[in-house]
């Protein structure tokens, strides 16, 4: 079956560097074909000129405070069959699209999502979940492989993540695109409630994952400790407008600001906010819920078709190498290994030390992946904390635990 077109759209406000790891990532996707569309303050435009492929790169200027509208825009110049979303301070695994887009092969699959893995590159951040009307989320049991095509109970949704979905963009316009008056959060959960409102399906995919890294903006600091709430008691009071009861928005509002009181007083005791910061965030969080009560619904103008043709980014098919080091050799080879991405290949780097050190992975500003610990040690949380491994077989098993994800075919 022919590969289905697909515009990625990437939306950045004041990350200019974590969106150049970004862009890094996205142009390594084995994918044909798909599209780039970034949206972005001066500083993420100027990032994205001076990538070396930004002659493929559709460019949208945008400066506010809002990732919905950002992301209409986004949508606006999509001309693929299928919009994926990914956030600045993330990036994909090569095999990303492959996987994410595979089930939009079901007609009536309107939405897809994947996994998301956190800092260390090893530990989930998401998974699979779904969603009610008080905007509250449930895990999921699903294989570790394989995609799973799901239909929420009335009333509930599947929930996709922000920096990890995609979808049927004639269904994304079908229901209006992202509701404007959701400045930040919520702004993907509102349309996983539409979309399943209207009888669409959606397919969540855990082989399609992205490394999140959670980023510091103007909402929140790097430590997730948050520098403002506005926008979230603002959201809030959008949804409890757009999908619940009258009559139950009260109490349910008063339960989350209780939660959002403790969690401060967590930070506040752990030494991260002094008390007058939490008396401060208190009152922007009731400030926004305020606002949110009254932001007109709905406000959002998205063009009937794309207003760009489709621009393939140039995704010839790379050849996907492994590099086994040492922490003696790691340097040399680091040097070795990004050679190799110039020369367009993708590269996993990967160090083991004879210790149980934990695993991580990180990719790096010269486009490499990788993934450092003991020879012994866990490189995914359900392993002993200690287990014997001789060095070829333990790189076997790391090699065909990413290979899925990463397409790997070849060691050095």
């Amino acid at each position: 079956m022919t590969p289905l077109p697909v515009s990625v759209v990437v939306v950045s406000r004041g990350r200019p560097e974590a969106l150049k790891r970004c862009l890094l990532g996205l142009s390594q996707l084995q994918y044909d074909p798909f599209e780039l569309i970034v949206v972005a303050d001066p500083a993420g435009m100027a990032t994205a000129r001076a990538m070396p492929f930004a002659a493929h790169l559709k460019l949208q200027g945008f400066d506010a405070a809002n990732i919905s509208a950002a992301r209409n825009i986004g949508l606006n110049q999509a001309a693929g069959e299928v919009v994926a979303f990914i956030d600045d301070d993330a990036v994909p695994e090569p095999q990303w699209l492959r996987h994410l887009v595979a089930p939009a092969a079901q007609a009536d699959v309107a939405a897809m999502g994947g996994f998301v893995r956190g800092r260390n590159g090893i530990s989930f951040q998401w998974r699979a979940r779904r969603i009610d009307a008080f905007g509250e989320s449930y895990p999921l049991d699903l294989p570790d492989e394989g995609a799973a095509l799901l239909t929420p109970p009335p009333g509930q949704a599947i929930k996709t993540e922000g920096t990890n979905m995609a979808f049927r963009a004639a269904a994304l316009r079908e229901i209006g695109g992202f509701d404007a008056a959701f400045h930040y959060f919520l702004d993907e959960t509102d349309v996983n409630m539409r979309l399943a409102r209207v009888g669409h399906r959606t397919a969540l995919v855990p082989l399609a994952e992205v490394h999140h890294g959670f980023a510091a903006n103007a909402l929140r600091r790097n430590d997730r400790v948050p520098r403002d709430l506005f926008d979230i008691g603002a959201s809030w009071a959008v949804f409890h407008r757009k999908h619940l009861p009258e009559e139950a928005r009260a109490e349910h509002w008063q339960r989350l600001r209780a939660a959002e009181r403790r969690r401060l007083l967590r930070h506040m005791v752990s030494g991260a906010l002094d008390p007058f910061e939490v008396r401060r965030l208190m009152g922007r969080l009731d400030a926004g819920h305020a606002e949110g009560l009254e932001r007109p619904l709905g406000a959002t103008t998205l063009a009937a078709h794309p207003s760009s043709p489709f621009l393939p980014f140039p995704a010839s098919q790379r050849e996907n190498i492994l590099i086994a080091t040492r922490p003696s050799r790691l340097k040399a080879d680091r040097e070795r290994a990004a050679r190799a991405v110039a020369e367009g290949k993708i590269v996993t780097l990967m160090c083991l030390s004879p210790t149980a050190l934990y695993h991580q992975v990180r990719f790096t500003e010269a486009g490499v992946w990788e993934q450092r610990g003991g020879l012994f040690g866990r490189s995914d949380r359900s392993m002993p904390l200690f287990q014997a491994w001789r060095r070829e077989k333990r790189l076997a098993h790391e090699a065909a635990r990413v290979a899925p994800r990463r397409g790997l075919s070849s060691a050095r």
